[in-house]
């Protein structure tokens, strides 16, 4: 060795730039095929149900509504189960599962703990306060869902005014504020169960344990451009995201403001929640676990998970309500299937995933 040599040139060169490509390529890749995955889910569940309709004609009676041609050559039972039925639901269960799986991947990551999902703040609990309220006293005039929603804000925008010390809202404590505020309208919720009548309860019951029976475009037309602002929003906050669950020293010394950007995410999440759960009740697991399962797929960035846990949590939204319909003559509730399918599936990742699961 001379003295123009050094120990560097007897190392392996690495082109760092094209390995960087390639692992970008690749979550393309997985994105990509997500997508596709996506579509083949649909179009089973388009067909699945208590009454059969082949692909073909499934497909002729989608594209004859979207192309505004002539309604009339579709038989009209298939147009009945298809257009007015099964793809309200198709969406809606896309819409719900996208949305819960961000917001669990948006507080996962700003809490910086793997076991905290969309409810964790209250927002399941008030609106299911805020639905049975309705149920029970109907005189007051306010439908369910808006009544879910404000609640379900409402108990959000409580646990984070009672977090909040001297200008900062501290993690542990924002979380002890949520388990508190959600104990608080649990209490109240059971006390509505105990003054309500036979068919008020049965009504309350059903609501919390979730479901798609009474899916319609109204219900798209509302939470469509919630979900997909929501998603955009997030998606754009992707690397911010990433600052924020480094730990807020490590964000302020990147010039990141942890306290503006952990509002704005929770605001959004807590949005995206607070109208999916006041829309069809309360969906379990999906928040908690489609984050991990992106992780798994795509590493931390949340420039791709944010993307792959919206589509997961779709995916898994609607295998989960089309097995509801087709399970049994009487259609099970979804929050029921999603729990079922999802601790097991939980239990696998933590055996085999644990160490790495958040990243």
């Amino acid at each position: 060795m001379t003295a123009s040599t050094s120990i560097k040139d007897f190392l392996p060169t690495l082109d760092y730039k094209r390995i960087y490509n390639f692992s970008e390529l690749r979550k393309i890749g997985i994105l990509v095929m997500l997508g596709i995955v996506l579509i083949a889910m649909v179009s089973i569940a388009v067909m699945m149900g208590n009454y059969y309709i082949s692909i073909t004609d499934s497909i002729y009676t989608i594209i004859t509504h979207l192309t505004f041609g002539d309604i009339s050559t579709i038989p009209s039972l298939h147009n009945i189960v298809i257009w007015d039925l099964r793809i309200p639901r198709i969406i809606l269960s896309f819409l719900i599962g996208g949305s819960l799986a961000i917001a669990g991947t948006v507080y996962q990551s700003v809490f910086r703990n793997p076991l905290v999902e969309p409810y964790i703040l209250g927002a399941s609990s008030g609106a299911a306060f805020g639905a049975a309220l309705s149920i029970v006293y109907p005189i007051i005039g306010v439908s369910i869902q808006l009544s879910a929603f404000c609640f379900g804000a409402l108990a959000v925008t409580f646990a984070y005014l009672l977090a909040r010390v001297q200008g900062e809202t501290p993690i542990f404590t924002l979380i002890l504020a949520g388990v508190i505020i959600g104990s608080i309208f649990t209490a109240f919720v059971s006390l509505l169960k105990y003054l309500s009548d036979d068919s008020a309860l049965r009504e309350i019951v059903f609501w919390l344990m979730g479901g798609f029976y009474y899916a319609t475009w109204d219900d798209i037309i509302l939470l469509a451009p919630v979900s997909i602002a929501g998603f955009l929003i997030l998606l754009a906050m992707g690397w911010k995201l990433n600052i924020l669950s480094m730990g807020d020293e490590e964000a302020r010394s990147l010039g990141v403001n942890p306290e503006r950007y952990k509002f704005i995410a929770i605001a959004v999440a807590t949005a995206l929640t607070a109208f999916s759960v006041s829309l069809v009740g309360i969906i379990a697991w999906v928040g908690l676990m489609m984050p991990h399962a992106s992780r798994i797929l795509l590493g931390p960035d949340n420039r791709y998970v944010i993307p792959a846990s919206f589509m997961m949590g779709g995916m898994y939204v609607i295998v989960s309500d089309t097995l509801a319909r087709i399970l049994t003559s009487s259609e099970i509730p979804v929050g029921i299937i999603t729990s079922v399918l999802g601790a097991p599936y939980l239990c696998y990742l933590l055996r085999s995933k644990g160490r790495g699961m958040f990243g």
